[in-house]
């Protein structure tokens, strides 16, 4: 009998419609465009914009698109991971919340939260299910309001985010396609370098907390630069010399969007040439759980089935770690 392996059977993304340039940051913080386009390889990004819209709402239009394009219903879907940094509500589950928006009155779900890496964490967890026998239809969703969460008086933050959702279905395939191995690592020695500062349980919001403006993404630049430039390349790396892979081997390269330089040096540690890496980051910045799924969606038309694919992400906390599949379809 064939090793049942979970294979992604349709993607799809979603970014708002509202383009933040480089050009208008540079009326709003101490900055400019080339300063930007140097560092992070950035020139704008999307954000939400609207009263009451959540990471659920980029996610619906994106997980519609998704069902439509597979030819099933919100019903069919047996279990919904939703991965994000910035959930609707600190309770219930966005997972939830999307359920009940798509329809999908089948399915139970919660909420996975790695920071970036957040989307792979939940592939590899899908994918138990479906490898179990458990489930036949597993949505796995990765979306940021990163908006919510950005101190547009920090220039070394604001610069970086976005807002984006994609998603990717999950079913059995015994054809050897799918998500093949994965190595996963994390180490909370790095909650220091980046993190929110207020809103958690340690530190509740307080009229203090909102006057010192500890509810936005705190980050120490340098010092996450140089464990995500070393951890996210050997991860990749070592995925691929674990399954005997070489740089020949890989069709295409999904690296985390946070920086240019760090897709580059990720690149560079697995010998992938810079034709097969993808790259949206100077359109869209860093949308945390949605930069790999968003990458997906946006090149779906030029994977081959039976493709080797690499996908590699770091992220706050410090999580990191990367996924072997081969695209099946």
């Amino acid at each position: 009998m064939s090793k049942i392996h979970a294979a992604i059977t349709a993607v799809h993304g979603y970014v708002p419609d509202y383009v933040l340039t480089n050009k208008e940051l540079e009326t709003i913080v101490d900055t400019n465009d080339e300063w930007i386009t140097s560092r992070t390889g950035i020139k704008e990004r999307r954000i939400l914009k609207g009263e009451g819209l959540g990471t659920s709402d980029l996610a619906v239009p994106a997980v519609e698109a998704l069902l439509k394009k597979r030819g099933i219903t919100a019903n069919e879907i047996d279990l919904i991971i939703f991965c994000t940094t910035t959930p609707d509500r600190v309770f219930p589950a966005t997972a939830n919340i999307l359920a009940d928006k798509i329809g999908a009155k089948e399915a139970w779900g919660f909420d996975l939260q790695a920071a970036c890496s957040g989307f792979l964490f939940g592939l590899a967890t899908g994918s138990q299910f479906i490898e179990s026998g458990k489930h036949k239809k597993v949505l796995v969703v990765g979306g940021d309001k990163m908006s919510s969460i950005t101190n547009y008086k920090d220039r070394a933050t604001c610069i970086i985010f976005g807002d984006g959702a994609g998603a990717v279905l999950l079913e059995p395939n015994d054809e050897g396609n799918g998500v093949i191995d994965s190595i996963l690592k994390s180490d909370g020695a790095g909650v220091q370098y980046l993190h929110q500062k207020a809103g958690g349980s340690i530190k509740p919001a307080s009229h203090a907390t909102v006057d010192a403006d500890e509810h936005f993404a705190y980050q120490e630049g340098q010092a996450v630069f140089k464990f995500a430039v070393t951890n996210m390349a050997d991860v990749a790396a070592e995925v691929m010399e674990k399954n005997n892979l070489n740089s020949e081997d890989i069709a295409w390269l999904v690296p985390h969007q946070a920086n240019k330089r760090i897709i580059d040096a990720t690149a560079n540690r697995t010998g992938v040439s810079p034709e097969k890496v993808i790259i949206n980051i100077e359109r869209y910045g860093n949308t945390t759980n949605g930069t790999i799924p968003l990458c997906l969606w946006e090149w779906e038309s030029k994977f081959k089935k039976g493709d080797n694919l690499i996908l590699a992400a770091f992220g706050g906390g410090f999580t990191w770690g990367s996924i072997y599949l081969k695209w099946a379809y």
